[in-house]
């Protein structure tokens, strides 16, 4: 087992959780630092009455890969209660069995896989690190028009603010008073209010791994467009980890945003694991955040080949935070096509819709259309 680094002074009672999310990382585990702060937030909030409630918080806030939970109860117990043995003693440590979340203008490790598989054939778990250029299609005049109309065609929702209105559901005395004072006194009309609306946040979530591989370019280029159209947006790409791309994709270039989005992302075309993905997602509070009230988009041919339980569990999570998920699927291109795989068909009474995402026109048109149900 591997010595976790040395700390820096901390409050006697964060130590040991604190050098727990170290040791963590020490023995390969992908653990960002809001997720620490997360598990010291969730131990403060659970009192704690006993060891199992610090064991389950860390295990909801440090999302430890399931293929991996018997390695992380063991460092917990060697860790909290001195168990004797070395987790791990008689297992080859695999990098490639991690999900790690990378942020922008983090510092970055990257652990290189010892075997690079031919990829954008079918699914796999495997992950393959890899450099990649990205050369979008030309669709720059469908981008476009997609980014001037997007502002109008996003579904929005009632604020707390109110303004003056013709019609509305009550009586604007402020208004109507002002113009009582207009007519010396005399009350012409009651003027009415009603709730101002607020466009709905937007959360891009793009797969890029080896079955998406001939859609990868396009999506990323539809996200530099959505980035630019509205101002709420986060994106994130997932494959064997998750990446967030939205500062980079602010740059007005498109060209010098992908490229900068290329060094960033590290598993392009590489292994299918959503769920792992959407959990480590979920786990930094930050990032859930962006979730919550949001239209969710999901470009993604939902091929999972990790658990689809995780999947499934994700998804459940995300969906009770978000407004609505949308899957776009180049899958569904083909009209007969129907969810098979266990953790899409499990998912699909969860999303909103599950459509076409074969082409960027069939994206922008299904994004345009969201905006036509009423405000809630």
């Amino acid at each position: 087992m591997t010595t976790p680094p040395a700390l820096p002074r901390l409050p006697a009672a964060t130590r040991p959780l604190v050098a727990f999310a170290g040791l963590l990382r020490a023995n390969g585990f992908a653990v960002a630092p809001e997720q620490t702060v997360a598990f010291l937030a969730a131990v403060d909030l659970l009192g704690p009455r006993s060891i199992d409630h610090v064991r389950r918080a860390a295990a909801a806030t440090l999302a430890p890969p399931l293929e991996r939970r018997e390695t992380f109860d063991a460092l917990f117990d060697a860790h909290f209660l001195g168990a004797a043995g070395e987790p791990g003693e008689d297992e080859e440590f695999q990098p490639d069995d991690e999900i790690k979340v990378e942020e922008e203008g983090a510092h970055q490790e990257i652990l290189i896989g010892e075997e690079i598989h031919e990829t954008g054939r079918e699914a796999t778990a495997a992950e393959a690190l890899a450099v990649r250029r990205l050369t979008p299609p030309d669709e720059g005049e469908t981008l476009r028009r997609f980014a001037r109309d997007l502002p109008d065609a996003l579904p929005r929702r009632r604020g707390y603010r109110r303004r003056s209105a013709r019609r509305g559901p009550g009586f604007d005395l402020a208004a109507s008073l002002k113009a009582a004072i207009r007519n010396d006194g005399e009350v012409m009309a009651l003027k009415r209010w009603r709730r101002n609306t607020r466009v709905r946040p937007v959360l891009l979530l793009i797969d890029v791994s080896g079955s998406m591989k001939q859609r990868t370019d396009a999506n990323l280029a539809f996200a530099h467009a959505l980035v630019h159209g509205t101002p709420r947006v986060e994106v994130f790409t997932f494959g064997t980890r998750l990446t967030r791309l939205t500062t980079v994709l602010k740059r007005r270039n498109r060209a010098r945003a992908l490229a900068l989005a290329a060094d960033l992302v590290a598993d392009w075309d590489g292994g299918t694991r959503i769920g792992d993905a959407l959990q480590a997602f979920l786990a930094v509070p930050r990032f859930a955040g962006y979730a919550r009230g949001a239209v969710v988009l999901v470009l993604s041919d939902g091929l999972e080949r990790g658990d689809p339980r995780a999947m499934i569990q994700a998804v459940g999570r995300l969906a009770a935070r978000a407004h609505r998920i949308d899957w776009l699927s180049p899958l569904a291109a083909d009209g007969a096509y129907r969810p098979e795989t266990e953790g899409l068909a499990a998912i699909r009474p969860l999303l909103a819709s599950l459509t076409n995402g074969g082409s960027t026109a069939a994206v922008c048109r299904h994004v345009l259309s969201l905006g036509r149900e009423r405000a809630a």
